[in-house]
């Protein structure tokens, strides 16, 4: 299996159907663990940072990676916080596509503050 930081994620029009059960597994081992499949539908990840300054210069990292791929994953910025929703809107489900971004993130070097997650 080619490694997903390797590969760019591509445009989707909904030709193709969302990566449900088994399809999942071999993707999901190639991310950190911190990344949870939620309903077959969705990757879900939760950063902690010390402060409000490092999680938004984390979320200014993650939209500069999504502007490069074309994707992009829903935020939430909180005060040391950050949390990061990856699915395929046009397949309201998972491509493979949301696992590169995911694994593309894992390579980004984060700085979480101690106790996370």
């Amino acid at each position: 299996m080619t490694d997903l930081t390797q590969k760019s994620c591509v445009p989707c029009n909904g030709d193709v159907p969302p990566l449900k059960g088994e399809a999942l597994l071999p993707l999901m081992d190639q991310l950190e663990e911190a990344w949870e499949a939620l309903n077959e539908h969705h990757l879900q990840r939760s950063y902690r940072f010390v402060n409000f300054a490092q999680a938004l210069a984390f979320v200014n990292q993650v939209g500069e990676l999504a502007e490069k791929e074309g994707h992009h994953p829903d935020i939430l910025l909180g005060y040391g916080r950050v949390q990061l929703v990856l699915f395929t809107h046009a397949v309201n489900g998972l491509t493979e596509s949301d696992f590169i971004l995911a694994a593309k993130l894992d390579a980004l070097n984060v700085q979480e503050a101690e106790g996370c997650c």
